[in-house]
This record gives C-alpha cells, sequence and structure tokens, in this order.
C-alpha cells in the first residue's frame, strides 16, 4: 500500500514537471515584438496586438510614452516599431525612419455632454486654447470660466492641434496639462466647463464626450473620409531601416484586410483601400 501511495505521489510529480515544461517552454520560444509611443495609437495598437498574438508564435507588446517617446525608441532601437501619431520632421526622416501609414484620424474639440455648446469656429477655438477667450459665453455658451486641457510637450496629439488650429501661437500656460488621450478625457467627462481634444476614435466610443463641430462640419468618420472635416491627421508606425522579420508580419498584418477592418471598427480610417 504505501509503495503504491510513493508510485502515485512520484507520478505526479512526473506529471507536474512535464506539464509545466511544455507551458512555460512554449512561452519562451514565442518570439516578442515591442510597440512603443503614442498614446493615441495605444489602444488601437492593443487591439491589434491581442488579434494577432493568438495567430501565431509572436508576441506583440505595446506600450505608450507619447509620440517623441516613439521616435526616440525607434531611432535607438529599444523597440522594434515606434508610433507616431503626427507627420514626420524632416530631421527624423534624415535620421533614418521610414513612417508607415496605418490609419488616419480625425482630431476632435471635446467638450462634458452637459455643455449647450454645438459648434465653434477655428478662430474660437486657436482664442479659448491661447487665453483670449476665458468664459463660455464669450462664445455664445453659457457664462462660466473656461478651464482648457491640453496635452504635454511631445505628445503627437498636440502637435497636430498645434499644426492645425494654433498656428504661430502658443497654448495658454494656464491650460491644464495632461499626459494622455485617457486622462484629457477623465477631467473632461467631470467637469461641465472643460474643453480639450483628442482622437475622434476614442470620442465615438465615449457617450461621456461631446465633440463640437467645427466650422459648422461635424467631427465624424465619414467626415473625415470625404475631406469634409479638416482636423485630419495620420497614425504611424516607424521603423529605422529594414524591419526584422517578425516587425514585418506584424506590419503586414495591420495593412492587410484583417488589421485594416479592425481599425475601421474601432472609429478610425483605413490607409489601405
Amino acid at each position: 500500500m504505501r509503495s503504491t501511495k510513493w508510485m502515485l505521489l512520484l507520478l505526479a510529480v512526473v506529471v507536474a514537471a512535464v506539464l509545466y515544461m511544455v507551458f512555460h517552454g512554449a512561452g519562451r520560444n514565442r518570439r516578442v515584438v515591442n510597440v512603443v509611443g503614442s498614446t493615441s495609437i495605444q489602444p488601437f495598437a492593443e487591439i491589434l496586438a491581442e488579434e494577432f498574438n493568438s495567430q501565431g508564435a509572436i508576441d506583440v507588446e505595446v506600450q505608450g510614452g507619447g509620440s517623441t517617446q516613439g521616435v526616440t525608441s525607434a531611432l535607438n532601437g529599444t523597440a522594434d516599431i515606434g508610433t507616431c501619431s503626427r507627420n514626420l520632421k524632416d530631421q527624423e526622416r534624415e535620421e533614418g525612419l521610414t513612417p508607415v501609414t496605418i490609419a488616419y484620424d480625425g482630431l476632435a474639440v471635446v467638450v462634458n455632454p452637459a455643455n449647450g455648446l454645438d459648434n465653434l469656429t477655428r478662430q474660437q477655438v486657436r482664442d479659448i486654447f491661447t487665453g483670449t477667450v476665458t468664459d463660455w459665453g464669450q462664445v455664445g455658451g453659457q457664462p462660466g470660466p473656461i478651464r482648457v486641457i491640453t496635452r504635454e510637450e511631445g505628445s503627437g496629439t498636440r502637435e497636430a492641434f498645434t499644426g492645425m488650429i494654433m498656428g504661430d501661437h502658443r497654448i495658454s500656460r494656464k491650460a491644464i496639462t495632461q499626459p494622455s488621450n485617457g486622462t484629457v478625457k477623465e477631467l473632461v467627462r467631470h467637469d461641465p466647463n472643460a474643453i480639450g481634444y483628442m482622437s475622434l476614435g476614442i470620442v465615438e466610443a465615449s457617450p461621456d464626450l461631446k465633440a463640437l463641430k467645427i466650422d459648422g462640419v461635424v467631427a465624424s468618420v465619414d467626415n473625415v473620409t470625404q475631406k469634409t472635416y479638416k482636423l485630419v491627421r495620420p497614425f504611424l508606425f516607424l521603423v529605422k531601416g529594414t524591419p526584422a522579420d517578425d516587425a514585418q508580419k506584424f506590419i503586414d498584418y495591420v495593412l492587410g484586410p484583417s488589421g485594416q477592418a479592425k481599425l475601421r471598427q474601432e472609429g478610425l480610417i483605413p490607409a489601405a483601400p
């Protein structure tokens, strides 16, 4: 009897060891592709990575940090793919980066749904963010102090907003600076007097935010596609030189029918026809 118990115990230990080696060994054999950068692209890249990872022996790991981090990580090789939510600068191209457009995104100017305003001109948005206009009553809304929410320096979203709205004008130093789309969203959704800007793809999935019309044009995927809504930016993957095979496989998946359909489903404008 005692011998039988020892045999069963030994068998259980052997089975446990084999299972450990199978599952953990398989995990070690999976290859990793690091994707780093834009917090605007991050949630979409995570959705794409989850589906891609289920199809083979490659694990795509996605991190944020901002577009500047995406550029730096692609340049110094700490990321296989950088991500950037603005056009590349000439110097960045000269340093060897190649941009791959994976989608286009409308840039939405957002307020709390309790805000009665539905439309602002581009000039009014600029005046609000420079601090020239400080009360909603000055632009046709209910009187009340405007609380401006902006992104941090180095953010691709901020650079896109600056290029399309601000021009040579600086965002007010009194603006509340936030490090991600998520934190901008949280401040605006809890403050009826707040105004911010972020990816249209994120806004369309958030009923607790309201995207304002700009110059009378609704911020929508259809209007971005038809080029009637003008606040549009590219979503870029960045590689330096020739990407490694595994990184190229993920890029090919994203640009392929399945990846592009997924991005369209999530509120972006596909890059591929």
